[in-house]
């Protein structure tokens, strides 16, 4: 079993920047994909950005690349989105989701793929 929990949202002018981090729990954080979603009012939830257990792949969604980056620091259990200029359309809730992945099989962007959730951390910017 593995807990997310969220933290570094808030409110922020466009342009600006912020750091999500998501911490976990459990002595094998290594062994998951972690990815990043988010669900804007009215919307369906979507892909942000994923990175492997390891570290040594990423992927983002067309409209956060170049400003989005995701991270993770195994020997802390957390990943961060650090994310820049942001655009009022980037307001929305934002999730951690891990994905069990120790042989590095299950690398996905799929939000059906993922085994495990955080409670979401809002994000607001304002234009």
């Amino acid at each position: 079993q593995v807990q997310l929990v969220e933290s570094g949202g808030g409110l922020v002018q466009a342009g600006g920047s912020l750091r999500l981090s998501c911490a976990a729990s459990g002595r094998t954080f290594g062994n998951y994909g972690m990815g990043w979603f988010r669900q804007a009012p009215g919307k369906e939830r979507e892909f942000v950005a994923i990175i492997s257990g390891s570290g040594g792949r990423t992927n983002y969604a067309d409209s956060v690349k170049g400003r989005f980056t995701i991270s993770r620091d195994n020997a802390k259990n957390t990943a961060y989105l650090q994310m820049n200029s942001l655009e009022p359309e980037d307001t929305a809730v934002y999730y951690c989701a891990a994905n069990y992945d120790p042989w590095g099989t299950r690398y996905s962007n799929t939000e059906g793929h993922y085994d495990y959730w955080g409670q979401g951390t809002q994000v607001t910017v304002s234009s």
